[in-house]
């Protein structure tokens, strides 16, 4: 199921606008997206896996050295650093799964980007993502499976990347950002429709 926002009204008294994560899973587009995004808005922005691989080392080591859960307690701090900092913050996959990243993400405004497994298998191939190194596409439906409830309780707007140019996606990302109302953390999406 797909949710596409309706603009809504802007409020001319808000003061800054409210960080915006972009979530997701592997391969959706969301750095790619994101920047492009902070790009057309004139702010910030981050992307919390090279933030973490600037200061901790590559991904695939932390998970083999130290497992995933000490990856999750750095992903929170990278995320909690970034949203301080504002501006449009690209999360990794399982951002979601841990709950301080989740905590720290009340107030943002939240984008989720979703992808059909058809379109995501030649993203993903050949990559070095800790998660999909025994199992490729068939691990990729099992992580999406698991944490899709997540993105949907936390997502205040939906956009498909699957076959629409990813300037499509972008143009509609801004068009909703500079259209919305600032979230009211419900816990559901703002808006339903198709993409």
């Amino acid at each position: 199921m797909t949710h596409t926002p309706e603009p809504t009204a802007a409020s001319p008294s808000a003061g800054p606008a409210a960080p915006v994560v972009i979530i997701g899973p592997m391969g959706a587009g969301k750095s790619s997206v994101g920047k492009r995004v902070a790009k057309a808005l004139g702010v910030p922005f981050t992307d919390t896996d090279r933030v973490i691989v600037r200061e901790h080392g590559p991904i695939p080591g932390i998970f083999a050295d130290r497992g995933e859960a000490a990856f999750r307690e750095l992903e929170a701090a990278a995320v909690r650093a970034a949203l301080s900092t504002g501006g449009v913050i690209a999360v990794g996959g399982g951002a979601v799964t841990h709950v301080a990243t989740r905590e720290a993400m009340a107030g943002a405004r939240i984008v989720l980007l979703t992808v059909s497994p058809e379109a995501v298998a030649d993203r993903i191939a050949g990559s070095e993502r800790p998660l999909l190194a025994n199992g490729g596409i068939d691990a990729w439906q099992t992580i999406m499976d698991a944490r899709a409830a997540t993105y949907a309780e936390l997502a205040h707007a939906v956009f498909d990347t699957s076959r629409r140019p990813m300037s499509r996606v972008v143009d509609d990302v801004v068009a909703w950002l500079r259209n919305e109302t600032p979230p009211a953390r419900t816990g559901a999406p703002t808006s339903e429709g198709t993409a």
